[in-house]
Parts: C-alpha cells; structure tokens; sequence
C-alpha cells in the first residue's frame, strides 16, 4: 500500500506515467495472487514478501484491489482538479483507500464477523477523514478538496466524531495487544478531533 500510494503521490510525474506505473503495479498484484506467478521484476521484495503472506494467512484479493483503485483516483481527481460533490462520493472513496486496510489486519487476527467489519470500517474511515482535515492545506496545495461540496469542515470533524465512536467497541473484540492498540488509535484520533475542533 505504502509503495503504490508513493507511486500516485511522490515525485513530479504527470498523470499518465503515474497512472502507467499504478497498471504495472495491478499486473503484478495479479501475478502474485496468482501464487503460480514469478515475482515482480520492479518490486520484489513488496511482492515477494506479499505473495509468502498471502498463502500463510489467506489474505482476501479485493482489499488489495480496492486500495490500488484509490490511488488511481488520487491521480485522476488530481489531474482534473475535481472534488468531491458530496458525502456519499467522499465515503465511497474511503471505502477503497482506508477501510481495506482494517479488513486485512482483522483477518490476520482471525476476526471475520460482519460486526467487526463494519465496526473497523467506521474506525477506518473516520481516521482517513482526520487526515484529511489535519492536511488540508497540505492537499489544496497539491489540487486535491476532499471537503465534500457545500459541507462546513465543522459538519465533517462532528461527523469524523460519529464514525469514531461507532467503531470504537470494535476494541474489545479484538484479543491481546491488538486490542490495547487499537484503544490507543481510537484514543488519538478522538484527541486530533479535538485539537482541529478548537
């Protein structure tokens, strides 16, 4: 995730080189879900690493396909200059860029129940909304409004605030340390809340 989304963020390349390098990226995903293929010439040690994980831990394809179409459309939306037109496109943008990530780390502890799921959904999604909200100026200066068309930024941290809180008892079905980390996260996350909040 981390190297796909330095794919569509870093650098100065234009869109269509990094939308080229973000196809590249898909082919070899695809490869390496295969578990029959050969390893990324470009990026072995992500895909190599990837592929051993995959078959320890049966890791679900479509998280990691959702995550490479946000980033896609980082580029594209950046490209165009376009925002988003309300909540509902906003949201389904985290579905891909932030939920996925929270579906792939339950499924490492074992937790598979569509409680949980939606629990860690509403934890993702309001901490890649504070992101944005913390960064900005950050993504206006890089073209990108993730601000949904007439909402206030007060509506939105109130609505970062909700999702957080509904998410939040998703700490207590989780065992062990995960479970104490994931307290933490939802702890700092209600505090970055309220620091943009003042």
């Amino acid at each position: 995730a981390r190297t796909a989304d330095d794919l569509a963020d870093e650098g100065h390349d234009p869109a269509h080189h990094r939308l080229d390098a973000l196809g590249e990226y898909r082919a070899d995903l695809q490869n390496c879900l295969s578990l029959s293929g050969t390893t990324s010439i470009r990026w072995p040690t992500v895909f190599g690493a990837l592929q051993r994980a995959v078959q320890q831990h049966h890791l679900p394809a479509q998280p990691l396909f959702d995550l490479l179409d946000a980033f896609e459309q980082d580029v594209v939306y950046t490209s165009v200059g376009q925002g988003y037109r309300n909540r509902a496109e906003l949201m389904d943008y985290c579905r891909r860029s932030a939920n996925p990530v929270g579906r792939l780390m339950l499924h490492l502890y074992g937790v598979t129940d569509e409680a949980s799921l939606v629990q860690s959904d509403a934890i993702c999604t309001a901490l890649q909304l504070i992101n944005f909200w913390q960064d900005r100026a950050e993504d206006l200066q890089r073209g990108r409004d993730y601000l949904p068309q007439g909402h206030s930024l007060d509506q939105e941290l109130r609505f970062a605030r909700e999702l957080m809180m509904q998410g939040a008892p998703l700490a207590h079905r989780v065992n062990g340390r995960a479970g104490w980390e994931l307290r933490a996260v939802v702890q700092g996350g209600l505090r970055i809340l309220d620091k943009l909040d003042t």
